[in-house]
């Protein structure tokens, strides 16, 4: 059960410089990439292409390995549907998925005619590295706003991407950060025949991809591949205590231990009666779908060390960052536990098991009178003590080192991705950003007017950022560099006391 919730919660990251085909408004535009032809989508504004290989498909004895080169093909390939979802279970607004050849890419850039290629962002889907795709998000809205030419990418999910086994070496635990990097590859070598520039990218991406970012910044294999990075709601320090995050999940981070990694798998095949990983290459994708729940490994080919390690130590691309999270992150996992209305009986529980003898000095911090209820005030000591402080020390270590813009997204009337359960309020919880930036496939989404304000402006930020690696423009309110925090909410764009807000102090001294 909390591993299904620990799954559902985070559901809430030149070498081919090759010629277009010269499209008017209706007609289906053709691109040559280093594969083969494709044919897209253009209306009178936008060119969209989606579903284009940039992998083989791991199927077979391709599963679990690096990503390989697609096959070449020669005639004009389709690439007006995303190609499908990678292999997950149900989770909270991911439909499920047993397609294992999934490793698919989607491109959208404006239709007008420029002179200087585009800045190009690349987007990594959140959903606990378990659920998700990149069709699931529309960037129409960022890539007209921001005159930008938007990447949004598939990679291995679940045990697919990131199971590990001795035999595995150190590939084990990391091959849907492989997924991505072969993207941004991809994105090296064809950028410029969607009218991107390859010397202009912008990695970017929310909760597990955001913590994937966050990854490749500490990457060496990683280098190059990308000249900035936005980070939102993955802090590279991100930590949790016992219970914290779900229920029975034990304290951890989003990063595991390669050893450890290949440990579980072991196990895992010895259950499924399974000497060697050719046998487990051969089990089907229902079978691998029910391995436990898999997380990226360090000490691998992509991640030397643990990033939080990593970023305390300097060991990260000095290229400038924006980052940050979201007023109330935690109000939306709190949502998800089981025994709501919460009792002041279960609040006081849920804080024994987090914190132990410390249990009566955080619900003095944090009493249910002053915070609407038990659990409001357990998602508002979550929300600092996981989220917002972890945030603000890994952005000691990227200010101190890169120009960095840090953010928090503060719009407590924005629209929630599914009800509040009685006795709370969702707020400005975990991904309620996301509808700003763009639509969200399949979630019907109604900004206000001020809302929709506000969303101009954040792609404005976003896409600024992209193009200089500072977001400041004349029409916008001034954004000043870290340690300053920019509090974006309707109407009320302007430095937050972030460390005070979130008690930063309490929890450094706990």
């Amino acid at each position: 059960m909390s591993k299904r919730l620990l799954t559902v919660a985070l559901s809430v990251l030149t070498l081919g410089a090759l010629t277009t085909a010269v499209a008017d408004a209706g007609e289906s535009p053709v691109v040559r990439t280093d594969s083969g032809p494709v044919r897209g989508v253009i209306t009178s504004e936008l060119r969209s292409f989606q579903g284009i290989p940039f992998a083989a498909p791991p199927v077979g004895d391709l599963r679990w390995r690096p990503p390989q080169k697609p096959v070449s093909w020669t005639g004009v390939r389709d690439a007006s549907k995303p190609g499908p979802r990678c292999a997950q279970g149900e989770g909270l607004g991911s439909a499920p998925s047993e397609d294992e050849d999934c490793l698919y890419l989607n491109v959208i850039g404006p239709a007008k005619p420029t002179h200087e290629p585009r800045p190009v962002m690349v987007w990594v889907h959140g959903g606990g590295f378990t659920g998700g795709a990149g069709s699931d998000y529309d960037f129409k809205r960022l890539a007209l706003g921001g005159d930008v030419v938007v990447v949004s990418v598939n990679y291995r999910l679940g045990a697919f991407g990131f199971f590990g086994h001795p035999e595995l070496g150190r590939d084990s635990g990391a091959f849907g950060l492989e997924d991505q990097q072969a993207a941004l590859r991809w994105v090296q070598r064809n950028a410029r025949a969607f009218g991107g520039d390859p010397r202009d990218v912008t990695l970017f991406g929310e909760s597990a991809g955001g913590m994937s970012t966050c990854g490749h910044l500490t990457s060496p294999s990683s280098a190059g591949l990308f000249g900035r990075a936005i980070i939102q709601s993955g802090p590279c320090t991100l930590n949790w205590p016992d219970g914290g995050f779900a229920p029975g999940v034990p304290a951890g981070t989003p990063f595991r231990a390669r050893a450890d990694v290949e440990k579980d798998g072991a196990a895992v095949a010895a259950k499924l009666g399974c000497a060697d990983v050719a046998c487990l290459r051969r089990l089907s994708v229902k079978d691998v779908l029910n391995v436990p729940l898999a997380t990226p490994a360090f000490d691998s080919a992509v991640l030397p060390e643990h990033p939080a390690t990593a970023f305390r130590a300097g060991r990260f691309a000095r290229i400038p960052v924006l980052t940050g999270t979201t007023r109330d992150e935690a109000r939306l996992f709190v949502a998800l536990y089981p025994g709501h209305p919460f009792t002041e009986e279960h609040y006081q529980e849920l804080l024994r098991t987090a914190f132990g003898d410390k249990a009566p000095i955080v619900a003095a911090k944090y009493p249910s009178v002053k915070h609407g209820g038990p659990a409001m005030a357990f998602a508002d000591a979550m929300t600092d003590r996981v989220w917002s402080c972890p945030e603000a020390d890994a952005r000691r270590s990227l200010s101190a080192r890169t120009r960095t813009f840090a953010y928090e997204f503060a719009d407590r009337d924005a629209p929630a991705l599914f009800p509040a359960p009685p006795g709370m309020r969702m707020g400005a919880s975990h991904g309620a950003e996301l509808s700003y930036l763009s639509d969200l496939v399949g979630v019907p989404v109604e900004l206000k007017p001020a809302q929709q304000k506000l969303a101009a402006q954040m792609i404005q930020y976003w896409t600024r950022f992209a193009r200089t690696g500072d977001p400041n423009g004349a029409e916008l309110p001034r954004w000043r560099p870290s340690p300053k925090v920019q509090s974006l909410a309707p109407g009320k764009i302007g430095p937050v006391d972030f460390a005070a807000e979130h008690n930063c102090g309490f929890w450094a001294g706990l």
